[in-house]
């Protein structure tokens, strides 16, 4: 069946989309608000679906790789100060995100990037999750191939192809998948650190004085310092894969206004305190691996880590090797359903924006999923300090002009709207606050990690997309007087008393939240029926705008 199907009759139509797209469990409001009838979540269940996604070991690997590259004291310094910035830029995403309950592709949308503004952040953010499935699938992969001996291409394909099944039904399944692994997960992560530092307390000191093949041995050194840093940022898209998830917190009442703060905050920024601990224990288990003989090429490998530490609980090698297999295969299950339920959200949002067809997000899946197996089989896990230093540099800017409008422009320039508009209906196609001030914060910052500006620049070239992205997006609000925000007012359907209406397109109802006035259909329209118009023209604009009409509908 095609993915929709359109007839016309003077000048309406009526859309009908696949089961896929109209079954809710799979979909997933993938392209919508997130009404509050679907919400049927606790705080606390939503909570730990986001954190139980925090289970990945790509922590373990990049404090690992930082470790070995740059010294102990490089790799500290520089995982401390990127946890700090992605803790504070996670804040106001992860509450406009629960607030509005959108995801962070409809947030960017109205935070200063457009419709079509935050197509470009749609790839970033799709870049992420699959760079991220696949280095985490080549984890895995090590895993079997070392615990089975399975070649690494079949060990690649079979990490890839567990998940889609698992993915397929989105939150309903991750809830329960994340909740019931969580404790046993936990359990592992804690056990062979404890083990280590009370049979092997030298071990510390061993790690504190880990050089790896830093030229600079475990001395701090700024350049090293700031290159770590800019790898370790790289992570700050991660707050996208959160507010996947903080889009399904229940509303904020007053009796449990408290509980819905610290389920956000937990979920949101929070994930950043058990990633800063998994990049630090990275490269306490790196160290302890090159103590046992593992050589600094393999160091970075979690199996290798996980097998030294659980060696010191478990004298039987074998019977650490198993353990440690198992905690592998556990903790890459448990993020990459997450990469790649992310990956089909944003790819998602990407086509139906550009080619007006939205096939269902499960069919996203394979997309992402294939793009992932391609970068595990051409050995992306032995470049992964590069990919990450140069991919840091667009994120941060996206990042970055995302929050100063959440943070600037809304509440104290107040040029921006305090609500998220997402709805292209409402929106112009392009806003050049968030999306100009992304574009030369990346190009700026790009130049400078090759090497452009100097070397302190090109250690620094993260920081310096956080800065500019930052300070450009309220000057280009002030310049603009804000003026590319809103592209018409919102006017719902004469019976907004109602919670919920019915698309004229489509035939379904939809909370009132996810509607806009359509003058083409003459009545109210869905928001993924308005994104799929292709005969409309945005002719609701040129009424609103140009002739000064308000859109009205029925």
């Amino acid at each position: 069946m095609a993915a929709n199907t359109e007839k016309k009759w003077f000048g309406t139509s009526s859309r009908r989309f696949n089961g896929l797209v109209n079954n809710p469990v799979l979909e997933d409001y993938s392209l919508r608000y997130a009404p509050k009838s679907f919400r049927k979540w606790s705080e606390y269940a939503v909570a730990m679906a986001a954190l139980g996604g925090i289970a990945y070991m790509a922590d373990q690997a990049i404090g690992g790789s930082l470790a070995v590259q740059f010294g102990f004291t490089n790799a500290f310094w520089g995982i401390l100060a990127a946890a700090f910035v992605i803790f504070l830029t996670g804040i106001p995403i992860a509450y406009y995100s629960a607030k509005y309950n959108v995801d962070v592709d409809l947030l960017t949308r109205g935070a200063g990037f457009g419709y079509l503004g935050s197509t470009f952040t749609s790839v970033v953010y799709a870049s992420f999750t699959f760079i991220f499935f696949a280095l985490e699938g080549s984890i895995m992969s090590q895993a079997m191939n070392l615990y089975w001996g399975i070649p690494l291409p079949w060990a690649y394909a079979i990490a890839s192809l567990i998940i889609i099944p698992l993915v397929a039904f989105g939150m309903t399944l991750l809830s329960v998948l994340q909740k019931w692994t969580q404790p046993v997960w936990i359990t592992l992560l804690i056990a062979p650190f404890l083990a280590v530092l009370i049979k092997d307390p030298s071990a510390f000191t061993t790690w504190t004085e880990f050089a790896g093949k830093s030229p600079s041995g475990a001395a701090f050194n700024p350049l090293y310092f700031g290159t770590a840093a800019g790898i370790a940022l790289s992570l700050i898209a991660q707050i996208g894969e959160q507010a996947d998830y903080l889009r399904f917190m229940p509303n904020k009442t007053k009796g449990r206004a408290w509980i819905w703060w610290v389920a956000v905050l937990a979920a949101g920024p929070g994930w950043v305190l058990l990633g800063l601990s998994k990049q630090l224990m990275g490269s306490f288990f790196a160290s302890l691996a090159v103590s046992h003989g593992t050589t600094l090429d393999k160091a970075n490998e979690p199996i290798q880590m996980y097998i030294a530490g659980f060696h010191y609980i478990f004298p039987g090698l074998a019977t650490a090797i198993t353990v440690a297999t198992f905690f592998v295969l556990l903790s890459q299950i448990k993020i990459n359903v997450t990469n790649a339920y992310s990956g089909s959200l944003s790819w998602s949002n990407f086509f139906s924006r550009v080619i007006h067809i939205h096939p269902g997000r499960v069919v996203y899946i394979f997309l992402n999923v294939g793009i992932s197996l391609a970068l595990m089989e051409a050995n992306m896990f032995s470049v992964l300090g590069h990919i990450l230093g140069f991919y840091s540099n667009i994120a941060v800017a996206w990042i970055g002009a995302v929050v100063a409008d959440l943070v600037i422009n809304k509440p104290l320039l107040k040029l921006s709207p305090s609500y998220v508009e997402f709805k292209r209906a409402h929106l112009y196609n392009f806003n050049p606050v968030g999306f100009g001030a992304m574009i030369i914060a990346s190009a700026i910052s790009i130049a400078a990690f090759f090497g452009i500006f100097g070397e302190y620049a090109q250690a620094f070239s993260a920081f310096i997309a956080l800065a500019i992205a930052f300070i450009a997006s309220p000057i280009i609000a002030i310049i603009t007087k804000g003026k590319y925000y809103i592209a018409r007012d919102a006017h719902y359907h004469a019976g907004t008393h109602h919670d919920v209406l019915t698309c004229t397109s489509c035939g379904h109802e939809y909370e009132k939240e996810d509607m806009a006035c359509c003058p083409y259909h003459d009545g109210p329209i869905c928001s993924l029926c308005c994104s799929l118009e292709i005969q409309c023209m945005d002719q609701c604009k040129e009424v609103g705008v140009i002739k000064g009409v308000p859109v009205k509908c029925g």
